[in-house]
């Protein structure tokens, strides 16, 4: 499926993501803090980081910036996984150019459901005459 990059400080909460979203199918790598996270994200070019706000040295705020900073990277949406849910906080994360905002504790439909929809929003739309589908051969009629 996709190529996701977690970046947690908290080891049961990256072991318990990490586990969810490789039962479902997707390539995880982590980073347990935000200098190593733009690190890993530059050298292995994601399809979507989940990134906690509060991590040690550069915060999650820094590597949305970064990343998006990034001409390689600036289209890889980039989830906030936190425990931050004052008003305003998520128009702030939004700000430093996160995509979307998944609050702790991690709910895992929720956490499933937003790294769907923001996969599906960055695939390449396709006229339907150019999809695999419509050029499958047509089955005989017995």
């Amino acid at each position: 499926m996709a190529r996701i990059l977690l970046i947690e400080d908290n080891p049961d909460n990256l072991d318990l993501m990490s586990y969810l979203l490789t039962a479902y199918g997707h390539a995880v790598t982590t980073a347990e803090d935000g200098e190593s996270g733009i690190a890993t994200a530059l050298a292995t070019r994601p399809d979507l980081v989940a990134c906690d706000i509060h991590l040690p040295g550069v915060d999650g705020y820094g590597v949305a910036k970064a990343l998006k900073a990034d001409a390689a990277l600036t289209a890889v949406p980039v989830i906030a996984v936190t425990a931050l849910a004052m008003v305003g906080d998520r128009e702030k994360v939004l700000a430093a150019g996160c995509t979307d905002f998944v609050p702790k504790p991690v709910d895992n439909d929720q956490l499933l459901a937003v790294i769907s929809r923001s996969l599906a929003a960055q695939e390449p739309r396709r006229p339907r005459d150019e999809r695999p589908e419509d050029h499958a051969p047509t089955p005989k009629a017995n």
